[in-house]
């Protein structure tokens, strides 16, 4: 079954949307210039399976060559359509299809909490 829109649902256009990397996530380069973000696995079962089977406090998220492009771009004031039109000058039709691609991406880093899409002239957090 698909879901069904709400008529007087508002539309959201990503592409309008301005990405901003989350403050307290730790993120390096590697020597071949890919992104690694450092996500701190925090919480009661994380510490007992860090003490009881060594488990790493950080979890580290390796970006692919896009993804590590991007990442550094995201400065809290380019939107998406700007961050997509810089992809699309650095890898030409090898960055197709494009808008889909870029909108999944930041879909996902949203979701992780990575990032937060705000719109634009919205008061920052």
């Amino acid at each position: 079954m698909s879901k069904k829109k709400k008529k007087n649902e508002p539309q959201i256009n990503y592409l309008d949307l301005i990405p901003e990397r989350a403050e307290s996530l730790p993120w390096h380069t590697d020597f071949k210039n890919r992104v690694i973000l450092e996500v701190e696995n925090t919480g009661v079962f994380n510490r007992i399976f860090q003490k009881l089977l060594n488990k790493p406090k950080y979890t580290k998220i390796h970006l692919d060559g896009q993804g590590s492009f991007i990442w550094p771009h995201i400065d809290g004031e380019k939107t998406v359509a700007e961050l997509a039109a810089l992809v699309k000058a650095e890898y030409g039709e090898a960055a197709e299809p494009l808008y889909p691609r870029i909108v999944k991406y930041f879909q996902i880093l949203e979701s992780y909490h990575f990032v937060k899409l705000k719109t634009y002239g919205s008061p920052q957090a």
